[in-house]
C-alpha cells in the first residue's frame, strides 16, 4: 500500500520539477514564491565532510523525495568558476549510472548513506568536488543532462541542474532532515562567514 502510494505521487514530483525547470522562474516580486519553493520544502546541509563553503540542498517533497542540489554559496556556484567535466564513477567498481530501477517496489536502486558519493565536479582551475546525498534512502536517478551540458548545473541548479533524486525510507521520513538547516538558518551561516571575512580583510 505504501509503496504503491510512493509510485503514484512519484509522478508528482516529476511534474513538479517539469514545471519548475519550463518556466524557471524570475519572480516579478521577492514575494512571489518560484515553482520549486511553492512545491518543494529546501533544507541544507553546510560544510559537507568538514569542507568550507561544499553546501548541498535538498529539496523534499511532501511525498518525501529529496532532490539532491548544489547550495547557494558552494564554490562551483561562484563567479568565475568553470565546470570541467561530471563524473558519476564514484570508485572502479561504482557508478551511480549503472543503478538501475525497476516496478514499484524500486528493485535494482542502490542504497544511500547521508556521506555516500553522489558524484565529482571538476573544474577548469584544477579543482575538484565530490557531491554527497546528505540523505539516506535509495537512489532513484541521476541527472545525465549535466554530464553532457555541465553548464547548466551552475545556471539552474534548483531545477534542470540537479544532481539526483533520492527516497528515504518510510519509517525515516520525518527523522532524514535532522541535522539538517533550515533555509532561514542557512542564510544565517553564510552572513556570518560574510561577517567573518570581513572581519579579517
Amino acid at each position: 500500500m505504501e509503496e504503491a502510494l510512493v509510485c503514484r505521487r512519484e509522478g508528482e514530483v516529476v511534474e513538479a520539477l517539469e514545471v519548475a525547470m519550463a518556466t524557471e522562474l524570475v519572480a516579478m516580486e521577492p514575494t512571489v514564491p518560484s515553482l520549486v519553493d511553492r512545491y518543494f520544502t529546501r533544507w541544507y546541509k553546510a560544510d559537507v565532510k568538514g569542507k568550507p563553503c561544499e553546501d548541498h540542498c535538498i529539496l523534499q517533497h511532501s511525498n518525501r523525495i529529496c532532490v539532491i542540489t548544489l547550495a547557494e554559496a558552494h564554490p562551483v556556484l561562484q563567479s568565475g568558476k568553470t565546470i570541467k567535466s561530471i563524473s558519476y564513477q564514484i570508485s572502479t567498481n561504482c557508478s551511480r549510472l549503472q543503478n538501475k530501477v525497476s516496478g514499484k517496489f524500486k528493485r535494482g536502486a542502490q542504497f544511500l548513506t547521508e556521506l555516500a558519493p553522489l558524484c565529482k565536479i571538476y573544474c577548469s582551475d584544477g579543482e575538484e568536488y565530490t557531491i554527497s546525498s546528505c540523505v539516506r534512502g535509495r537512489l532513484m536517478e541521476v541527472n545525465e543532462n549535466i554530464l553532457h551540458k555541465p553548464s547548466i548545473l551552475q545556471e539552474k541548479p534548483s531545477t534542470e541542474g540537479y544532481i539526483a533524486v533520492v527516497l528515504p525510507k518510510f519509517e525515516e521520513s520525518k527523522s532524514i532532515t535532522e541535522g539538517l538547516l533550515t533555509q532561514k538558518q542557512y542564510e544565517e551561516v553564510v552572513v556570518k562567514r560574510t561577517d567573518a571575512v570581513s572581519a579579517t580583510s
